[in-house]
């Protein structure tokens, strides 16, 4: 295909930016909406908790939005000669035979043609976009690549953190980030995100590279069936391959043997807290989660949590709702970050708060506690309960609570089990951990 020109672009972001307006006021309506929720506690005194606030659909047709490829004299990539072929695929599996299905230049690109893509084009005002898609006819798999090109290096290196940012801050119903990495040695800096869909048996995983190389912006997705999150080796790979055949036009060659090593993707809007993408999948709740900054509680009686006593030298608490699903309105998780002086007085946070969990039976007439594990990683240490309240009256109030620290840093997690909206006790584990590891970047 010859010829990838188009029209001048505009619009697509200050959509994107007005579509994230409107779902912060209404996530924040929904939040000031929210009723206290009251359990009684040992000694019959009260403690108030403030309430908390898939597979992608098939997308629009080829070409629905403003047109792409503009008249330009640059002649980078103006075939589709470069681009990913049947036989560059083979890396991403060796069982069955990949096949190009189609390949779109700017007048024909697709809104959305990789995972979490917020508007169709990366840079608006680029030269020149492709899209190529692909399919394994065994395995059912398939991928795609995406290749914007900018007018310099400048503008590139700037739609490529579009690209990062949003994968970074996906809010894909449904969708969970698995995994993440930082690559070298393919173009001149990249990343590797692996999202998780419709978590069973066997989970759709979607592992999705992306490449700064010279003028071009890339994108490599591969989307498969599996029972375990996929390496990124395929991926990396590919997207090594799909560089090389690029770069000659667009400048940005890699250099070095190409590597991944493990990294979230940064959350530049909420550093120290998970993202929205971080947040657990439910079969139950198909829309996506959002966040908001929350008031810090003491817990909800058997915590006993006392910040003023503790002193940290910062903290605060995110909350994560869903506003859109049909839920409940108490629905949702709470992540408290506190940041210490040192590495031992946010260890002795933790083991205080654990021993107050631990004894909470002890102290508190009307709960039931039970251990649901105890988190441990090289670098994380912590502990997970289901805590029941009987008001007395017939209700029952049950949370799931996570205590946990790295370093100087403790992180404090809340969700209330509703009827039909309970985690299980690895997965609320699993989120632990991960905000944990996000609450590195808390200053």
């Amino acid at each position: 295909m010859a010829g990838s020109h188009r029209a001048p672009r505009g619009g697509g972001r200050a959509a994107a930016r007005e579509a994230r307006r409107q779902q912060t006021r209404k996530r924040n309506q929904t939040i000031a909406a929210g009723v206290a929720v009251v359990v009684l506690v040992g000694g019959g005194g009260v403690a108030a908790l403030n309430a908390f606030g898939g597979d992608d659909k098939a997308g629009p047709k080829a070409g629905s939005g403003p047109s792409d490829d503009k008249p330009t004299n640059s002649d980078v990539l103006t075939d589709d000669k470069a681009l990913l072929d049947a036989v560059g695929a083979k890396t991403l599996g060796a069982t069955g035979t990949w096949a190009v299905t189609k390949t779109a230049d700017g007048d024909s690109a697709p809104d959305s043609a990789f995972a979490c893509q917020l508007q169709r084009f990366a840079d608006p005002s680029g030269l020149r976009t492709w899209v190529r898609t692909l399919q394994n006819s065994a395995t059912k798999d398939t991928a795609v690549q995406y290749v914007d090109v900018s007018n310099d290096k400048a503008t590139a290196a700037k739609t490529y953190s579009t690209v990062v940012h949003w994968l970074s801050q996906c809010t894909t119903p449904q969708t969970r980030l698995s995994a993440g990495y930082v690559t070298s040695g393919v173009g001149e800096q990249g990343v590797i995100a692996v999202f998780a869909q419709l978590p069973g048996s066997k989970t759709k995983y979607r592992t999705v590279a992306v490449t700064l190389a010279g003028q071009a912006t890339m994108v490599v997705e591969h989307d498969t069936t599996a029972a375990t999150p996929p390496r990124p080796d395929a991926v990396l790979a590919t997207a090594n391959a799909a560089a090389k055949k690029i770069c000659a036009q667009t400048g940005g060659c890699g250099t070095g043997a190409p590597l991944a090593k493990p990294a979230l993707l940064p959350n530049v809007d909420t550093p120290g807290f998970m993202a929205s993408v971080d947040l657990p999948l439910l079969d139950e709740i198909d829309k996506p989660w959002v966040s908001a900054t929350a008031s810090t509680g003491t817990g909800t009686g058997c915590e006993k949590i006392d910040f003023k006593k503790t002193k940290p030298v910062k903290y605060g608490t995110v909350t994560y709702v869903t506003p859109e699903a049909q839920v409940p309105t108490e629905f949702g998780m709470d992540d408290t970050v506190a940041k210490f002086a040192t590495t031992a007085a946010a260890s002795t946070f933790v083991s205080q708060v654990k021993k107050n969990v631990d004894a909470c039976e002890k102290n508190v007439s009307n709960a039931k506690v039970e251990s649901t594990g105890t988190v441990k990683t090289s670098t994380v240490s912590g502990k997970s309960w289901k805590a029941t309240y009987d008001t007395g009256d017939g209700k029952k109030f049950v949370y799931r609570i996570g205590i946990a620290g790295s370093g100087n840093r403790a992180v404090y997690l809340l969700f209330p089990v509703l009827k039909n909206l309970d985690l299980t006790d690895a997965t609320f584990n699993e989120t632990l951990i991960r905000a944990v590891d996000r609450a590195a970047a808390y200053k």
